[in-house]
């Protein structure tokens, strides 16, 4: 009975506005609900696999290149896919499936090393050992990234089932398998050209990154795997390391310059992949200060009228107060972001092993 009421309370969003609640009013908070979820009294149904094929090609669809972006003002626009997708992420699928048995675990299972990820037959060990580095086998291989970064939703590998809330819980609280995917999180990294810098998920440049970005840039498929890790960060308890690399794939797409192709995908899905709305906004008055040209950018907060009183345009100081601490907030976020690029690389082993897991 509590689904069936819950299935006829959920209306789901037809529009942008309604799953973007980034630049709701100020009034609204920006601390996370229990859960660490936005709040939402909604479910979200199961992807069929014909679904699941027709929503990455339409993500793949929505992928532009510059020259396209920049061909014209009028073809910028939210993408609606784009938008319900990470609504539904956010508010955490709720009532997505039903829970399996624990034997049935097998995201969890694959990384205790008892089970080999399928179709390929490779165990997460060989993978950890092995592949690190060999770059030629993670950008052709197709069916591991989907056991590597489980998520509450169907990819294309459909060997690899999805996430349900109990054996996230039991994911996380296993310190074994909440260790091999930080490993498998850095080999991805290494393959992006970007490296791991501490315990708080502070990520920098790496030794390869020329490469690699150059590569990275004319790649785009691998945008969706950064979306998939992105998400996948989120469910399994490091949610935290999120804004890191967001922040520099957005620095390198916008400001450095090293990664044009990136910028789209990285402001319509990487950060919204983040659940924290002051998180959102921090990103995105940062992208704004440095996107070009600055009257395409249209993730910013929507404009609101101003009402006219004997002459005067009522809340213009309020406003030019806001603007200056959109600003502050920017430079605060700025100024922590080179303090961390100028750390030191710890040894990998021994930082991973210091993070409370």
């Amino acid at each position: 009975m509590g689904n069936l009421l819950g299935r006829l309370r959920y209306k789901d969003p037809s529009t942008v506005e309604e799953c973007d609640s980034t630049w709701e009013t100020d009034s609204e908070s920006d601390e996370l609900p229990a859960g660490g979820e936005e709040e939402d009294s909604g479910i979200s149904e199961s992807m069929s696999p014909t679904d699941a094929v027709r929503g990455c090609e339409q993500l793949e669809n929505d992928l532009p290149r510059m020259d396209d972006i920049m061909e014209s003002s009028n073809r910028v626009k939210r993408s609606f896919y784009a938008a319900k997708d990470l609504y539904k992420y956010r508010h955490s699928y709720p009532n997505y499936k039903q829970s399996r048995q624990r034997s049935e675990y097998h995201n969890l299972r694959f990384y205790l090393n008892k089970i080999p990820l399928v179709p390929d037959g490779i165990y997460i060990e060989e993978i950890l050992t092995t592949w690190r580095g060999d770059y030629e086998k993670l950008e052709h291989n197709h069916t591991f990234i989907q056991w590597l970064f489980p998520l509450r939703e169907q990819g294309l590998n459909f060997y690899a089932q999805e996430l349900t809330q109990d054996e996230i819980k039991e994911f996380i609280s296993t310190r074994e398998a909440k260790r091999r995917f930080l490993q498998a999180y850095t080999i991805m990294l290494d393959f992006f050209g970007i490296k791991l810098l501490d315990k708080n998920g502070n990520v920098g440049r790496a030794a390869n990154w020329q490469d690699r970005f150059q590569h990275l840039n004319e790649s785009q498929h691998n945008y969706l795997r950064i979306t998939r890790i992105l998400k996948s960060l989120g469910e399994l308890g490091f949610e935290s390391f999120k804004l890191p690399l967001v922040r520099l794939l957005l620095e390198e797409a916008l400001v450095e310059g090293t990664i044009p192709n990136m910028r789209h995908s990285a402001l319509e899905y990487f950060v919204y992949t983040l659940r924290q709305h002051a998180q959102r906004r921090s990103l995105l008055r940062f992208a704004q200060r440095y996107y070009q040209p600055p009257e395409n950018f249209i993730w910013g907060p929507p404009k609101k009228k101003h009402l006219t009183v004997a002459g005067a345009s009522l809340g213009k100081t309020d406003g030019n107060e806001r603007r200056a601490g959109k600003t502050r907030e920017a430079e605060d976020l700025e100024g922590e972001w080179i303090t961390v690029r100028q750390r030191e690389r710890l040894d990998l082993e021994e930082f991973i092993e210091t993070i409370p897991l």
